[in-house]
């Protein structure tokens, strides 16, 4: 939308110059775990590893330790029990926020999101206070500088392949799919185009345009959340006004 920032492209550009692979290892590193003890550790047969082993890839995670990680996961550790959660919460300006973890401690966890949520403005809240502005989608990233098509005929073969809609994000192509239709989209547009990342996501139904001011507290609420080690991803439904 003209006029305004989308903070999920701000999140994708501030990760590309914060050198926190070590973070990023130990996130990726849950994922692979989580997703071989629901479905094996044959990525070819998993397609939630497959996922969870390109996310690796994406921040050069080595071969050595993605491998550990599936072994982890084939095992029967007490230490390597996580559970999904998701939390729900509001931020400033009422803007709805889903933080999807993986925890070993549902306690310590809820705990740390509260009080997370109470500093930067925001409160967390009961299940089910926000889930209904969101929709699980299959979201596929293109980068555009490395898209040879233009928009039309990307949307065309998008369509083709089964997604749902094609969006503009500033530096970034958005193909949306439904929750089934994502392993399926993403097998056929697989080598026809340059896809960055493949992934189930929360995406509102609406956004809420906020002020800069308002924006500034909600972005530092957004890397609150995801700089604690438990978080997965953040979902928000906010725009931020650019200003005069």
């Amino acid at each position: 939308m003209a006029g305004h920032s989308k903070w999920s492209n701000i999140k994708r550009k501030k990760e590309k110059t914060d050198a926190q692979k070590a973070k990023a290892f130990t996130k990726v590193t849950r994922e692979i775990i989580v997703a071989t003890k629901a479905g094996g550790g044959d990525p070819e047969a998993n397609f939630q590893l497959r996922l969870a082993i390109q996310k690796a890839k994406a921040v050069n995670m080595p071969n050595d330790n993605i491998n550990r990680a599936i072994k982890r996961g084939l095992g029967s550790s007490e230490a390597d029990q996580y559970e999904e959660i998701i939390y729900e919460g509001y931020g400033a300006a009422g803007v709805a926020f889903l933080v999807h973890t993986l925890t070993d401690n549902r306690n310590r966890t809820a705990s740390e999101m509260r009080y997370i949520f109470s500093r930067n403005n925001g409160n967390l809240g009961e299940t089910g206070c926000v889930a209904w502005i969101f929709d699980q989608k299959g979201v596929i990233t293109l980068l555009k500088e490395k898209v040879d098509l233009d928009e039309e005929k990307l949307f065309e073969l998008a369509l083709e392949a089964g997604a749902e809609d094609l969006r503009d994000e500033d530096e970034y192509y958005e193909i949306i799919t439904g929750l089934s239709e994502l392993e399926q989209v993403r097998n056929y547009l697989e080598g026809k185009l340059p896809i960055e990342e493949a992934e189930l996501a929360y995406l509102p139904k609406n956004t809420i345009t906020v002020t800069p001011e308002e924006g500034e507290s909600l972005l530092k609420l957004v890397e609150a959340l995801e700089e604690h080690d438990d978080v997965q991803n953040v979902y928000a439904n906010f725009e931020i006004a650019e200003e005069n």
